[in-house]
């Protein structure tokens, strides 16, 4: 039997079940009657929901091919008058709303808000015979912890629920770009899980509803998976682009640090200067990616933000050079389970027969000593804050959050013990960096976790991902075009676990029930090398799937 999606976590505290049982019926209540799935459909789903929203007949034959474009189809459809901002945002919103209810990926839905914001884009495009500017009518959703003025946002729990009293400046810029807005998505407890279950309830994976979308993105993941949504905002400071882009089959990029802005997300209460989330896109094209970052970067957000590095962004179409490739089959601590070792082995055949890359095998130095050092870091508090606005929400500890601020990686620092923290882990980022050096590879192909997607609950391990948010290396996941086939990806290669983690890997792994995932792999460069990176992506995907 599926799993369904739940539209809040219970709690044996009243105040925060009537309070969780407002947001949600009120984020319910924004679907119009006229976009309802019939309940017969919603009632017998079957595993895999990615073609329910062409056969549903709630879309039109004109607006099922507006959904179909990426970001930057759009864009210069809408530049060239081929397309109305009216009616892309009225196809993707209403593709939105479908998808919705079928995998409980919205947090918030503002239909007719932004079509009054493309009516105004219309307007001056007729006026002015040009756009506003490049993301001129393109619809963006955004995850909820990204605050967009008088729209609901938190920080992964109840109690910090509120309403935006200003765009954040990624909005604002994105915003006087042209982009219009239209959906919040949903994001796990604590905004630190690889899975998406919070108050607003669980997320689903499109691709087979038995399994995470990821996290913490995971609302972005599922949205844009159904193609309720071009593209989207996810900010990853363990994996949380990265992580669900891979379990849905999509495109993402964590760039170095300090890229592009998120001053003003919600969250920061649990951070520090440890280990520094960035912000990017959720896509379903690698030029997305591009394209998306020369618009913002274009505005000279550095000038704005004074964390921001004036780094300039620039992808060449061609490399001077052969790219030398390093391929890490595993990471030492996790065995990849079959499908991911599948695409890696498939991936390495095809990229030593072609002459475009020289390919290099590469042993990861020291992985599971780097994972321990940012789990220590995440929470030098010993999870205390998020106990705390636990309490204040009467909100329930749910077993992913527990997991993550439990001993022995999280307990309480001293100042004394924060310094020794952070010496180690400067320590390591070099010892690493001279690693990769003596290496000599340009990009390092990996996987961004140890499978594709799991069942729900199940993501306690995040050194594929975390490992480069210490190192602060860009990373960028991509499909390969498999999913998960129970007929061909039947057992482990090897018998012996690496480690705990990797028997707990084992154990769970189902190829039955976890059919038809998509699988994905992680390019990686190192810092300030974002724009050799997606270079590179390129190459190594045309290669891929030639």
């Amino acid at each position: 039997m599926p799993v369904r999606a739940t539209p809040a976590i219970p709690s044996g505290n009243a105040e925060y079940t009537a309070k969780a049982k407002e947001i949600n019926e009120r984020m319910e209540a924004q679907i119009p009657a006229s976009l309802r799935l019939s309940p017969n459909l919603l009632a017998d789903l079957p595993v895999d929901v990615t073609g329910i929203p062409e056969t549903c007949g709630l879309l039109t034959e004109k607006e099922l091919e507006i959904t179909e474009l990426d970001a930057t189809g759009l864009c210069a459809k809408l530049a060239k008058g081929e397309l109305t901002a009216v009616e892309t945002v009225t196809a993707y919103g209403k593709r939105a709303a479908i998808a919705h209810q079928l995998v409980h990926c919205l947090v918030d839905f503002f239909l007719d808000e932004a079509i009054e914001r493309a009516k105004e884009l219309d307007e001056y495009f007729a006026r002015e015979g040009k756009v506003v500017g490049p993301l001129h009518g393109l619809p963006i959703s955004i995850k909820e912890q990204v605050p967009v003025k008088g729209r609901f946002a938190s920080g992964g729990f109840l109690s910090l629920v509120d309403i935006s009293k200003d765009d954040c400046l990624m909005i604002k810029i994105l915003r006087d770009l042209g982009a219009v807005f239209y959906v919040k998505t949903n994001q796990p407890q604590s905004i630190n899980h690889l899975e998406t279950v919070s108050f607003h309830g669980r997320t689903l994976n499109p691709y087979n509803i038995n399994l995470t979308p990821g996290g913490s993105s995971g609302g972005e993941s599922a949205l844009l998976a159904l193609k309720g949504s071009p593209i989207g905002l996810g900010n990853d400071g363990g994996g949380s682009i990265r992580d669900p882009c891979a379990k849905c089959g999509l495109y993402g990029l964590r760039p170095t640090s300090n890229t592009l802005p998120k001053g003003g997300y919600h969250h920061y209460h649990f951070t520090n200067d440890g280990s520094v989330a960035a912000t990017g896109p959720m896509c379903r094209s690698a030029r997305d990616i591009d394209f998306f970052i020369s618009a913002v970067r274009a505005t000279q957000p550095y000038l704005k933000d004074q964390m921001l590095i004036p780094l300039p962004w620039s992808v060449p179409d061609k490399l001077d050079r052969k790219i030398r490739v390093g391929i890490m089959m595993h990471d030492g601590v996790v065995t990849p389970q079959p499908p991911m070792l599948r695409a890696l082995k498939l991936a390495k055949a095809k990229l030593e027969a072609s002459d475009e890359v020289e390919v290099v095998d590469y042993v990861a130095y020291e992985h599971g000593l780097g994972y321990d050092i940012i789990r220590e870091i995440y929470f030098e508090d010993g999870g205390s804050t998020v106990r705390r606005v636990l309490k204040e929400g009467g909100e329930d500890i749910l077993p992913l959050t527990e997991w993550v601020i439990s001993p022995p990686h999280t307990f309480e620092h001293t100042v004394l013990q924060s310094w020794d923290l952070r010496y180690r882990r400067d320590k390591y980022k070099q010892a690493y960096l001279d690693y990769w050096n003596d290496s000599a590879i340009d990009v390092l192909l990996c996987p961004p976790y140890p499978g594709s997607a799991n069942p729900h609950d199940m993501s306690r391990y995040w050194g594929y991902t975390a490992i480069w948010n210490l190192m602060d290396y860009p990373g960028v996941v991509f499909p390969t075009g498999l999913k998960l086939d129970p007929k061909v990806d039947v057992a482990y290669e090897t018998t012996e676990p690496m480690s705990e983690s990797d028997k707990y890997f084992r154990d769970f792994y189902d190829p039955d029930y976890m059919a038809g995932a998509p699988v994905c792999l992680q390019l990686v460069a190192r810092r300030f090398n974002d724009c050799m990176l997606m270079a590179a992506q390129k190459v190594v995907e045309r290669i891929i799937k030639s």
